[in-house]
């Protein structure tokens, strides 16, 4: 258990990152970004596929395919909705948006998993869901009132962020839960080899996305490939695809072989925690008492929720 949270914890450590890119890169089309990060991210898998060929060839077809599918919604479909959120609504809505994933990822898990996982129980699991949510709301009404006050929010800017704020949700709560299920049902697998294998996976989808990218006109308003600022988003995309895309997917599968998956999701939290921070590292201020406070909510409600233990399925039906 404790290592499957500090597993999630570096996870999400390491996913905070992906959240102020875009802003690092606000001249750059969202679909670059999410065609550069995953370009890196299968580029840095083939070597690491090399190495770790004993391993990969255990792998069936169906396995394969079930790597392509997370490939494609948990990492293409959901970052290039994230970061269209992002440059279309600041960094701070979709980082809480995307921070209600632990929030839904434990009620969908916890209807789903009894038999394998055993239950959270509802009336345990109430207080401390209530609390993380309670604080991301707190964080995004003090967020909001930042925009407004300098003139920054429009309805039209704020509905496009939020609805594609709300399609990354709802691929990121398909994602930990399908790849949970792979993981959960093969505890003779490497984590490490099922993250590259959906490394390899995403090689050719993002391949395919940057081609293209390359035939629209103007190719999305940069300078193809590599966009006006060319090292920046090189660096960029690589520290991503290794830290963020690889590095993190293998910590976080290494967090879902260990722990339920209805008690994974709410760790998510930590990847919400560490965007904020580092968002507002960027803009060089201090957090406000009433953002602090959210985050307070935040991490109150994790801990809370990390001392319940899940009961079987008999004892949970009583």
């Amino acid at each position: 258990m404790a290592a499957g949270i500090g597993f999630a914890l570096i996870a999400g450590m390491l996913w905070g990152l992906v959240f102020i890119a875009p802003l690092m890169l606000a001249e750059y089309p969202a679909m670059l970004l999410s065609a550069g990060r995953y370009l890196a991210f299968g580029l840095i898998a083939l070597p690491l596929g090399w190495l770790d060929r004993h391993n990969l060839r255990r792998l069936s077809a169906a396995d394969w395919r079930e790597a392509l599918k997370l490939a494609l919604v948990g990492n293409l479909l959901y970052y290039l909705c994230l970061a269209s959120a992002i440059q279309r609504a600041g960094g701070a809505l979709p980082t809480m948006i995307i921070g209600t994933l632990p929030v839904v990822i434990a009620i969908t898990a916890n209807r789903r998993n009894v038999q394998r996982d055993g239950q959270l129980p509802w009336r345990l699991l109430a207080f401390p869901l209530v609390l993380i949510l309670s604080g991301i709301l707190l964080v995004n009404h003090a967020e909001m009132q930042g925009m407004q006050q300098t003139g920054e929010w429009s309805l039209q800017t704020y509905g496009s962020g939020v609805l594609l704020a709300c399609l990354a949700v709802a691929c990121w709560t398909w994602y930990p839960v399908r790849n949970a299920d792979w993981l959960r049902n093969h505890p003779d697998r490497s984590p490490r080899s099922w993250a590259t294998a959906q490394g390899l996976m995403t090689l050719p989808l993002s391949a395919i996305l940057m081609a293209g990218i390359g035939l629209l006109p103007e190719s999305g308003g940069v300078a193809f490939p590599f966009g006006p600022t060319p090292q920046k988003f090189i660096l960029l995309m690589l520290a991503m695809g290794l830290l963020a895309s690889w590095l993190g997917t293998l910590c976080w599968n290494e967090a879902s072989q260990r722990l339920p998956t209805a008690l994974a999701g709410q760790l998510i939290v930590f990847e919400t925690l560490f965007a904020l921070l580092y968002a507002f590292v960027l803009r060089g201020e201090f957090p406000p008492l009433q953002i602090l406070a959210g985050i307070a909510l935040l991490v109150s409600g994790v801990i809370l929720a990390v001392r319940i233990r899940p009961v079987g399925a008999v004892e949970s039906a009583h």
